[in-house]
């Protein structure tokens, strides 16, 4: 895999810019990235449950709305790591695989919007930080928001923070994303059966 930091927005545009111009001269193709996607948390200790849950499309700052992976480089920089990118844009990836992770621990009734379900419960969420900080010993972070929002009656049932951390190395970035993502998953569906009767 090709790694390389490139900052978002201006250089990015530039960039873009500028491989389309290369391309228009030489007749060359674009560099292809690497597309990666993350893992859905597999459950030891599956229950049978017919309750019906809406997993919801997690908000998430514009930077994190896409499919550019991101490297924070300090406490404010941000920039996209080059020559990979996620399956597709990581909002809809988090709620597929959280979906899925539900799945496998036994909830049958697992919809996302649009599916017609009389849903029980809504799990809402929002990606706080999906990053690798390189400023900090190389460490990938995932923090998700969720609310469980009982929807026969508007009340949020619970809501909590969840985070993950992996150590990450150069070329890594990607898996180690996933490692923390993974256990974030884990917990949330661990939690979810806490809070759903």
């Amino acid at each position: 895999m090709c790694v390389k930091l490139v900052k978002p927005f201006v250089v990015l545009g530039f960039a873009v810019m500028l491989a389309g111009c290369g391309t228009a001269l030489t007749g060359s193709k674009p560099e292809a990235l690497d597309t990666v996607t993350l893992s859905a948390a597999s459950s030891s200790a599956t229950r049978k449950s017919q309750v019906q849950i809406l997993i919801a499309e997690p908000k998430a700052l514009k930077i994190y709305d896409s499919q550019n992976i991101v490297v924070a480089t300090s406490a404010t920089g941000l920039e996209y790591l080059g020559g990979a990118q996620w399956a597709d844009r990581l909002p809809s990836l988090v709620q597929g695989k959280l979906a899925e992770a539900l799945q496998n621990a036994g909830y049958s009734g697992i919809g996302l919007p649009g599916q017609g379900l009389a849903i029980d419960y809504q799990l809402i969420t929002e990606i706080r930080d999906f990053s690798v900080r390189t400023d900090a010993g190389d460490r990938a972070n995932v923090e998700i928001f969720v609310k469980l929002l009982n929807d026969r009656n508007g009340d949020v049932v619970a809501s909590r923070a969840f985070e993950g951390s992996a150590a990450a190395s150069l070329g890594n970035y990607p898996a180690a994303l996933d490692a923390a993502f993974a256990k974030v998953s884990a917990d949330i569906v661990a939690w979810v059966g806490k809070g759903v009767r």
